[in-house]
């Protein structure tokens, strides 16, 4: 059995195992999810279930893009903890952004995951 840290880093069998934090969104029409390690790093689903899905599809393909790029792969390095400090202080700036345009405080429903990706070792081998 593999012990993992909040955010971490391990190679398990010829798989290079990461652990990044995602922040999901529940709107009144969709789902949303970003994991703030990977900028740019998006998803969104219909459902609950399919954003899950997607936003893990959605790191697996960032990274193996990164990979076939040449480029390192990074660190998973945000917490759960740092995550919501982050997106409070994304959503405050966010909520007075609104007010600029004289809209009412927007209402989303927020959660905070670890999601767990699996990259194959040999592929990312020559880059960590």
């Amino acid at each position: 059995m593999v012990e993992y840290t909040e955010t971490s880093r391990t190679t398990v069998d010829g798989q290079m195992k990461l652990k990044y934090a995602v922040v999901f969104e529940q709107t009144p029409n969709n789902y949303s999810a970003y994991a703030p390690d990977l900028a740019g790093c998006i998803s969104t689903g219909k459902t609950w279930s399919d954003v899950q899905g997607m936003i893990r599809e959605a790191i697996t393909l960032y990274l193996e893009s990164m990979l076939e790029d040449g480029e390192p792969l990074p660190e998973p390095q945000m917490s759960l903890e740092k995550a919501m400090a982050q997106h409070c202080q994304n959503l405050v700036e966010f909520k007075e952004t609104l007010a600029d345009f004289g809209d009412d405080e927007s209402t989303l429903s927020t959660t905070f995951e670890m999601v767990e990706v699996e990259v194959t070792f040999r592929a990312a081998e020559s880059m960590v």
